[in-house]
């Protein structure tokens, strides 16, 4: 890494199927208050704790310490409070050490006292200096070098249960004995929130307690107890480029050492879990490379990116207890299970890559919570009841469990659907809430006041940035294909059939006023305002969805006019660069970040139906397939920058080449998952 922004630049990420992760940079550090070596999930998905946020990590040669690990710390206002010699010198050395076994001069230093340091503002650890090289394949392992000791670091995350195994290979060709020190820091606050320099921290036995979280922990290494040292410095640049808050606390109240003799090898384990029957290790790493080596198996792609992506996808899978079914969790580090998002990647993330029992448990809890005529937007949590602001997710739920069928020929799951997507349809012909109804002319009117029910749903106060009151285009392209749906599923009920087709071909007759013939593409609303004739991607879903409502000819306009206006190799743009209201930077507070989401701002999701349109209007010929390929092949550097091996959110409007917004996103792999199983099976 030529600098420490640098070594910023990418994270990793590992899931554990219950909402828990575990994130961090290429260099091991925190760069983000979600950040943490431990996100546990107390309860599935959402409520998730951060309880070892970091790790500091020192070489001790004699007298001399050297930091391995790398963090960012900022001026909390509290730099006139003495420095410990846990925070080390500036430039990655620190003082003496404790002796064996005695009270140390490092625990002497440390009681009472904050670890904000002396050394003014954007005081660093830098082990990254040391840092020969980092890997993520199935776990994050990073390498060192120093004086003469390769250190091999791994972190692996539990499957099904909220541990973690931290394991350090270390070979020593320095010639004298060296010592590994690692003090994890603790937070144990729900996800986001800030540790309070007040909340109490117990060692019990081979445990932590706080706030009525208890962390098992076992090792070979050696533990002591420290008293409790707060600190308040760590430096997030990557919340403060967003407008989020600068600075967090950690807690570090025991240190763990190891020492390797001059010539030796020995590795030090750390697995740390909220149960108290812990694996180790190794037995964790088994276990992970297992499990994604049979994700990869089940896939089945032969595209070394597809099988990559199909990997990837499961880390969005997630057990959901108040269903007890799985759900699909929007991306990380900040969204969670949304009713729009799940449908839209269950198709890349569960039906791409054979797993259709997945699929199965998803569609059936959102079948639960169906009411009017629409699925829920955000899921139950405690007390509270589902949303259901959203006019799309009830018709995407149809157009999932069609592809399903076209999947699995499962006949029988179809007719057990049928009841409740009739019931979607019948809601949407009389009308329901948030002002969605049929009109005169056929098409789905949706939105009132200052609801958003359309993905492109941001609201600040009272200022809508997109609208889109009235009659979206894309929405009536799904409606379209839910007809077309329900009219081929009759064959399968034919008790329970209606006039879906005659009402169908009434849909496409009337689809024909979103064409806008000046600009040879369709218009993104009918609302009678200026936003209906800007040129925004939600038009290509009208092409790429199985049942055509254009012409051929209007369908390889609209894929040409969405490739001269829109088309980037990581995304769509949201808006035509040359309407008045593009914004091509997307960053700051979020009222500047909110303006610019979907006003030209990239997204690489809708990249998947462009790509599918792209095949259909060229016949899917073997033309068409090598372009799109040669076209995918931008998305393998992708896949090196930002979060490793993941496809993120979003990206700049204007110079889209850093990802933004989550660093994992599960439509955005999920779509392009789609693009490769139409490539390789179609």
């Amino acid at each position: 890494w030529k600098t420490f922004e640098r070594g910023e630049e990418n994270c990793y990420l590992m899931t554990n199927g219950l909402g828990g992760f575990s994130s961090l940079t290429a260099i091991g550090s925190c760069s983000r208050n979600d950040h943490a070596v431990l996100m546990a999930c107390v309860k599935s998905p959402n409520h998730r704790y951060n309880m070892i946020h970091r790790l500091e990590e020192l070489l001790r040669f004699g007298e001399e310490k050297i930091y391995i690990s790398s963090q960012d710390h900022g001026d909390n206002g509290v730099s006139d409070h003495a420095e410990s010699d846990v925070t080390g010198e500036t430039w990655g050395k620190a003082g003496s050490d404790p002796e064996p076994g005695g009270e140390s001069r490092l625990k002497a230093d440390m009681k009472g006292q904050r670890g904000a340091g002396a050394a003014g503002k954007n005081r660093r650890e830098e082990g990254y200096l040391y840092q020969t090289g980092f890997t993520y394949e199935d776990y994050p392992e990073w390498s060192y070098l120093i004086k003469g000791v390769e250190i091999r670091k791994t972190i692996v995350l539990m499957q099904g249960g909220n541990g973690v195994g931290i394991s350090y290979e270390i070979r020593n060709g320095s010639g004298e004995d060296v010592t590994l020190e690692v003090l994890p820091h603790l937070q144990f606050v729900p996800k986001g929130a800030l540790l309070e320099e007040t909340q109490q921290f117990v060692m019990e036995g081979q445990s932590i307690l706080s706030q009525g979280k208890r962390l098992y922990f076992k090792t070979n290494g050696e533990v002591s107890e420290l008293p409790a040292v707060f600190h308040d410095d760590l430096y997030y640049a990557y919340d403060v480029c967003d407008g989020r808050r600068a600075t967090g606390c950690t807690l570090v109240n025991h240190c763990v050492t190891f020492t390797v003799r001059s010539g030796e090898r020995g590795v030090l384990e750390l697995v740390y879990g909220m149960t108290q029957e812990l694996p180790s290790a190794e037995e964790l790493r088994q276990e992970l490379v297992k499990y994604r080596k049979s994700l990869a198996e089940q896939a089945g792609f032969t595209d070394e990116t597809a099988k990559t992506l199909a990997v990837s996808a499961d880390q969005f899978i997630s057990y959901r207890a108040s269903t007890t079914k799985q759900t699909i969790l929007a991306g990380f580090p900040f969204f969670e299970d949304w009713g729009r998002d799940t449908m839209i990647a269950i198709n890349g993330c569960c039906l791409a890559t054979h797993q259709y029992e997945t699929a199965k448990s998803i569609l059936q809890t959102f079948r639960t919570y169906c009411q009017r005529g629409l699925m829920p937007n955000l899921f139950p949590e405690g007390e509270e009841a589902p949303g259901y602001n959203t006019v799309d997710a009830a018709l995407l739920f149809i157009l999932a469990v069609y592809e399903y069928y076209r999947k699995t020929k499962d006949a029988v799951f179809v007719k057990s659907m049928y009841g409740t997507m009739a019931e979607i349809v019948e809601w949407y012909r009389k009308g329901t809430d948030y002002g969605i109804h049929m009109d005169k002319d056929r098409l789905i009117a949706a939105g009132r006041d200052y609801d958003q029910v359309t993905w492109m749903d941001v609201r600040v106060g009272d200022i809508l940035p997109t609208p889109r009151h009235g009659k979206p285009v894309e929405i009536n392209a799904y409606w379209y294909n839910a007809l077309c749906i329900m009219e081929e599923f009759g064959r399968l009920c034919p008790e329970q059939s209606g006039d879906y087709g005659a009402l169908a071909a009434q849909v496409k007759e009337s689809f024909g006023q979103f064409w806008n013939e000046e600009a040879g593409c369709l218009k993104d609303v009918l609302s009678g305002t200026e936003a209906d004739t800007q040129i925004r991607c939600n038009q290509i879903w009208a092409v790429s969805l199985p049942f055509s409502v254009l012409s051929p000819e209007r369908e390889k306009q609209v894929v040409d006019v969405v490739f001269r206006k829109l088309y980037t190799p990581y995304g769509l743009r949201t808006l035509d660069p040359a309407d008045r209201e593009f914004r091509p930077f997307y960053g700051g507070e979020q009222l500047e970040r909110d303006l610019a989401y979907h006003q030209g701002t990239v997204w690489v999701f809708p990249l998947g139906g462009y790509y599918l349109a792209y095949l259909k209007v060229y016949g899917c010929s073997a033309e068409a397939k090598r372009y799109v390929k040669e076209q995918l092949e931008a998305l393998e550097a992708a896949l090196r920058e930002g979060c490793v091996g993941q496809l993120p959110e979003i990206y700049d409007g204007g110079n889209p080449v850093s990802s933004k917004g989550c660093f994992a996103q599960a439509w955005s792999v999920g779509e392009i998952l789609r693009v490769y199983d139409a490539l390789e099976r179609v």
